[in-house]
């Protein structure tokens, strides 16, 4: 495959005019791929070596994926250590699956071999790069594009000697890369860690032209956005059978708003068209240059797919108003600052993307979960200079949070990286949360029987079973039940407490159960078993409903980060759990795109559990040094945060709902066609929309109390 001069490569909007540049209807857009910058790679057979290793071990252990977990993690830990880790050189913490698990310094290649059972299925071995492909059992699914520069290569200061491609952008200048392929050349290396702080991360977000015409894409930047055409601007390869792939690139951020700013370097948008050269030949939008390797996967890893792509940056209208202007995005989703305010941290989020049609599964869970067509790329601005999207964004810049991948079996697959991780040393850890967001024991859960409204015990016994269950290890402090009791072990503490009558030990034991994940049952109810829930709990999976639709996410550590306390980008992974009703024919109504939102209650409760993790760090490291007012201040930092989320929580559930009802109400105005139907919707809708507007205001009034809880804890 060889590069050739495309013609809106050779044109840019100062040398045309902007006037002359006819604006297009945005083409089709699905999700491709996203593109990682690391400083280091190891070569393809060692990676290999790994996947060997990976794949001998599920056949010599029979180890199977489920939600309940491995039952002897000692002896898989055995098999593991005894296989032959000829030909791959681990990491330090591999060495023993024993040792502490430390996520920085990790080879994220590794980490998706190990921890998630992909694997690398294509290559390129550039000028000065190298790059590897990893993906799940399902090629067409994410793609997780890694690239790094060759390590025998001596670092460069970004000079490019004349190349093997040339681009012509105003049809004089000739612009030199080392690379034939310039989107693995090493400039684009250089120009990231130049606008990323030296740090690796994130560095593109890739979509594929699925109908349409790419050049209208490239007109509509030239018109309306010049700035944030990037050098090479739009670049043509034909291949071996004389098809012919067009790869854009684009800066995805202005510095600041659009109409004062230059664009910021940093983060590119990639858009990747492949003209067939005949009917026959192969459809496939990797990028020109990989080169597919062998890949066997071990049989027990999950496919997955792209869900959704989220930025932090400093100006969310402007890029909100160039995505309208170019492809067409409009907003789906605004989560307000009530929502999204962890202490003083305040931000706003927009989700913004595509119309994609609704999908027609025909009863095929399958057909929705693979269905890449719906983009959506949540966008997030700091409104405080405290939190995680500010530290982000004065750290590194701006640029990609997480990217989020969905599965069909999230607890199982969730089950599955924490199993691994514990019996290889390698893979992803998960975002810490609180036990309280699943449910804890309180004094008036004894006043009446599980699942019913018939009195169990009064106020006085009840306060007296809470003492009994904190003193005999039925539950902490907090009120956490230990998630591995057994209901044996419940009745034998509890048949010693001389406040319970004999014949009500029972139904105060399955309280006790119950306790486990009582705010989960609540939102579900009998729609999963005791086990499945407790599942959930142990791998600290959220869950949200919308409508009569699920959402189960998780959110790994930081990935990609060097040292402990360095702002980094991570991963997400969902399932949506999409009701299918029956249409009016009877058969299955088509799911519409995003089924089970974006997890509203859930939005407060990842920025809250970030906050969280930095205030721990600032225990551990105030014990270090010995420094016990440091660890009462930052103790109390941790102890604010969880108590905002208790509180916040019912209010959220209550958003939640009347979003959910106002959205259905308003679809059904959309269809009716009588007048007198339509006024009795909208009133419906309007009592909805009120409702949200009180919990909103409500909301905003438990994030304005802990604002000041936190500033005071800050400044004492």
């Amino acid at each position: 495959m060889s590069p050739l001069i495309d013609i809106n490569s050779a044109m840019s909007s100062q040398t045309m005019g902007v006037e002359e540049v006819e604006t297009g209807i945005p083409p089709a857009l699905s999700f491709s791929h996203i593109h990682l910058y690391t400083k280091e790679l190891k070569p393809l057979s060692e990676y290999k070596s790994l996947e060997q290793r990976c794949n001998d071990f599920a056949s010599a252990s029979g180890f199977t994926p489920t939600q309940a977990g491995v039952e002897s993690l000692e002896e898989m830990q055995k098999i593991w250590t005894s296989m032959d880790v000829s030909g791959y050189s681990p990491v330090a913490s591999e060495t023993s699956p024993a040792n502490s698990y430390i996520s920085q310094g990790r080879d994220v290649v590794a980490q998706l071999i190990c921890g998630l059972g992909f694997r690398v299925s294509s290559v390129y071995d550039g000028a000065d790069t190298t790059t590897m492909l990893v993906t799940s059992p399902d090629n067409t699914g994410v793609q997780f594009v890694v690239t790094a520069q060759k390590a025998e290569k001596e670092p460069t200061d970004g000079t490019l000697a004349p190349g093997k491609t040339t681009v012509s952008t105003d049809g004089i200048t000739k612009l030199s890369f080392n690379d034939e392929f310039v989107h693995f050349d090493v400039s684009q290396l250089l120009r990231f860690f130049k606008n990323h702080q030296g740090r690796p991360g994130i560095s593109c977000l890739a979509f594929e032209v699925t109908s349409g015409d790419i050049t209208n894409i490239y007109n509509n930047y030239s018109s309306k956005h010049p700035k944030l055409l990037t050098p090479q601007g739009m670049v043509s390869y034909k291949d071996g059978s004389g098809s012919i792939t067009r790869v854009l690139e684009v800066f995805a951020y202005y510095k600041g708003e659009k109409q004062v700013s230059d664009a910021d370097e940093g983060t590119i948008l990639r858009f990747v068209e492949k003209k067939l050269s005949h009917a026959s030949a192969k459809k496939s939008c990797k990028l020109p240059g990989l080169v597919e390797v062998d890949a066997t996967f071990d049989g027990t890893s999950f496919p997955a797919y792209c869900d959704h792509w989220v930025s932090n940056v400093v100006s969310r209208t402007g890029f909100l108003d160039t995505l309208e202007d170019t492809l067409g995005f409009t907003p789906k989703v605004d989560f307000n600052a009530g929502v999204v305010a962890a202490g003083e941290a305040q931000i706003e989020s927009t989700v913004t993307g595509n119309t994609a049609a609704p999908v027609d599964t025909g009863g095929d869970d399958k057909i929705a979960l693979k269905d890449q067509s719906q983009v959506y790329l949540p966008i997030n601005n700091a409104l405080t200079p405290i939190g995680h999207v500010h530290g982000f964004i004065e750290e590194i810049g701006q640029g990609v949070q997480h990217v989020a991948s969905r599965v069909s079996d999230l607890i199982a697959f969730i089950q599955r990286a924490n199993d691994c991780r514990r019996m290889t040393g390698e893979g992803f850890t998960f975002l810490n949360i609180p036990q309280s967001y699943y449910g804890v024991m309180l004094k008036a859960q004894f006043l009446n029987k599980v699942d019913s409204d018939e009195p169990l015990l009064g106020d006085e016994d009840a306060a007296k079973v809470m003492i009994f269950a904190e003193e005999n290890g039925l539950c902490d402090l907090t009120g956490a039940v230990p998630l591995d009791i057994t209901r044996e072990e419940v009745k034998e503490k509890l048949s010693k407490c001389s406040t319970i009558a004999a014949d009500k030990v029972d139904d105060v034991m399955e309280v006790v159960m119950r306790a486990r994940f009582v705010n989960l049952h609540t939102l579900l109810r009998g729609h999963m078993s005791e086990k499945s829930y407790i599942a959930i709990v142990k791998n600290k999976i959220l869950v949200d409903v919308q409508g009569e639709d699920l959402l189960f996410q998780i959110f790994t550590s930081n990935v990609l980060q060097e040292n402990v306390g360095d702002e980094a980008p991570f991963f997400e992974f969902i399932q949506r759990v999409c009701s299918e009703c029956l249409g009016p024919d009877g058969c299955p109504a088509k799911v519409k795109p995003g089924c089970g939102g974006f997890g509203i209650r859930n939005f407060l409760t990842l920025f809250l559990s970030i906050e969280v993790s930095k205030a721990m760090m600032e225990v551990k490291d105030a014990k270090l040094a010995g420094d016990a007012a440091a660890v009462t201040k930052a103790m109390n930092r941790v102890g604010a945060f969880t108590d905002q989320l208790n509180e916040a929580n019912p209010i959220l559930t209550d958003i939640s709902d009347a979003m959910t009802a106002e959205g259905g109400f308003m679809e059904d105005l959309a269809k009716a066609t009588d007048e007198a139907e339509k006024a009795r919707l909208q009133a419906l809708a309007d009592e909805q929309a009120l409702k949200k507007k009180e919990g909103n205001e409500k909301l905003m009034v438990c994030s304005k109390k802990y604002m000041e809880i936190m500033k005071a804890l800050r400044e004492a």
